[in-house]
């Protein structure tokens, strides 16, 4: 005799109930079964089609997983299947379907913060960040206690360069949450951006949350080696209150992070000799023979390391490498900023020149030129590089002699047909940054993103026109178009974001100020001033 309905769904109730427990638990073949039971029972229970969904998105099945999500909805529409479908539209890939989702979700239930949440961050990654701003202050409204909603609209807000808006939220989601280090990461970069080195660099203590493995995964551990950490010198000693003790044990210093971080923040190896009688490097190849001949050259007790040594009975104490303007109580009044503190090669420089001087027109202002970044891989990318087609109208100046340093294994980086003419283009020679280093010495300027060839050009005491993203790297402070970083430097930056068509107009118009044509000469742009040249 069959059951009663209402014990058949009390049964399918605890099944249900079991069911949950056993995917909160991990065990998915226990999950199946049983939905697999209460389907074969009542094939319209929203909960067991919801569940088999969400086991065919962890199975790596996200199409699987749509059309049974999708069939829970036209069974009983509700908010969590809504957010559900969204997480599967995004691993397919689906934004605008994901955003689509979202929204009639809202409409069903308008307080559903979840839905909002995920509606800001979509929106943020696609970009709309005022849209995305609207979606997180609609979530904090319905909870004001939501850490990472304030910790993302301190994000939205400092990409928009509303920076004491996202240190409200980001100082507002570290009292709701101490442990978000993204949220004291973050509000690092805004106090850095702002100049505030003293409240700045505890906070930046914790940029490792933000570092990337190899293979795009993220970091879960700082850098770190088993040595005492060294804590710094004291701000009376650093400002000239007292003279540093007698030079005594040997500190390991260690890399992170990019090529860009290791040229500006190797300035802080010799100064941490004063300290030490000897300091360790654990330097990436592609910068062992720059700093070979351009620091040991100089201090023969700094030592470049290829690895962190097995053994560590050699070293005393140890600290990683961008930790160093902390240890040294950097305030922006007091950047160690004297040019150059690299140097080029003087015999493989000789050689540039002399193919240099053998162009067609050796008479011409020399200007480097780096027009994308170098990992495709990262958001921050696409913000700060610029298409070939974007940089070829400047590349048609007649009185400028372009030098081509933009250096990259992605194709979409490379010059094309348009902009090849204009260049000479010899980067198929260079290997390491001691090549690029003694082709930039023979450069009267170099133009670039920010990427690490600026911090080259720049530390060899080149100037360099940088061109500046909206709200752009904390290096770079805010409202300035100069760097205490870099003296020689000169910043032009977005007036707003994504606006490469206002910098590239006020760097033309600037190069024609700096390097103006002979007088008589025709204004005229042209067509193609050298061949590419690939070839000694």
């Amino acid at each position: 005799m069959p059951a009663p309905p209402s014990a058949q769904a009390n049964h399918h109730v605890n099944l249900h109930e079991q069911a949950l427990q056993a995917y909160q638990a991990g065990r998915h073949d226990v999950v199946r079964t049983l939905a697999d039971r209460i389907l074969a029972e009542d094939f319209e229970h929203v909960g067991a089609v919801h569940l088999r969904g969400l086991l065919a998105l962890a199975s790596d099945q996200p199409q699987d997983a749509q059309r049974w999500l999708e069939r829970a909805l036209q069974i009983r529409p509700e908010p969590i299947l809504y957010n559900t479908l969204y997480a599967i539209q995004l691993r397919l890939g689906d934004f605008a379907g994901a955003v689509r989702t979202l929204r009639q979700g809202l409409a069903i239930q308008p307080d559903f913060v979840p839905l909002h949440y995920n509606l800001a961050l979509t929106l943020q990654h696609l970009g709309n960040l005022e849209d995305a701003a609207l979606a997180y202050r609609r979530t904090l409204e319905l909870e004001p206690g939501h850490s990472a909603a304030h910790n993302n609209l301190g994000r939205v807000c400092s990409d928009l360069g509303r920076l004491e808006e996202a240190e409200r939220h980001y100082r507002r989601a570290i009292e709701l949450a101490p442990a978000n280090l993204v949220a004291r990461n973050n509000l690092a970069m805004v106090l850095l951006t702002a100049g505030r080195y003293e409240e700045a660099w505890p906070y930046f203590e914790d940029r490792w949350v933000s570092f990337k493995l190899a293979d795009g995964r993220p970091a879960r551990v700082p850098v770190q080696v088993p040595l005492p950490r060294w804590p710094g010198v004291s701000p009376s000693a650093t400002h000239g209150g007292q003279a540093p003790p007698a030079r005594a044990g040997r500190l390991l210093v260690l890399h992170e992070q990019g090529f860009g971080d290791s040229l500006q923040f190797v300035r802080y190896l010799p100064l941490a000799l004063a300290h030490f009688a000897q300091v360790g490097y654990v330097c990436p190849p592609a910068l062992r023979r720059l700093y070979d001949q351009s620091l040991r050259a100089r201090w023969p007790d700094l030592v470049l390391l290829d690895a962190v040594p097995a053994g560590l009975a050699s070293w005393d104490q140890h600290i990683p490498l961008m930790s160093l303007p902390m240890a040294f109580a950097t305030h922006v009044a007091t950047i160690p900023a004297t040019l150059p503190y690299l140097y080029a090669d003087a015999g493989f420089a000789a050689r540039w020149r002399a193919r240099l001087d053998a162009l067609p027109v050796p008479h011409l202002p020399r200007v480097g030129v780096v027009w994308a970044g170098g990992n495709s891989g990262i958001a921050l990318d696409g913000l700060r590089s610029l298409a070939a087609a974007q940089i070829a109208p400047l590349l048609t100046l007649r009185n400028v002699c372009w030098i081509s340093l933009q250096k990259t294994d992605d194709p979409a980086k490379r010059a094309d047909a348009a902009i090849s003419a204009h260049l000479v283009d010899w980067t198929d020679e260079i290997t390491d940054f001691a090549d690029t280093a003694a082709l930039v010495d023979n450069l009267d300027l170099v133009i670039a993103v920010d990427t690490s060839v600026a911090h080259l050009a720049a530390a060899l005491g080149k100037p360099v026109w940088l061109l500046n993203r909206f709200a752009g790297c904390w290096r770079w402070l805010h409202g300035r178009d100069d760097s205490p970083w870099y003296p020689g430097l000169r910043l032009f930056t977005q007036p707003q974001r994504g606006d490469w068509d206002d910098v590239l107009a006020r760097v033309d118009a600037a190069l024609q100020q700096r390097f103006p044509l002979p007088e008589g000469a025709s204004p005229n742009r042209r067509a193609a001033l050298v061949p590419a040249v690939r070839q000694p």
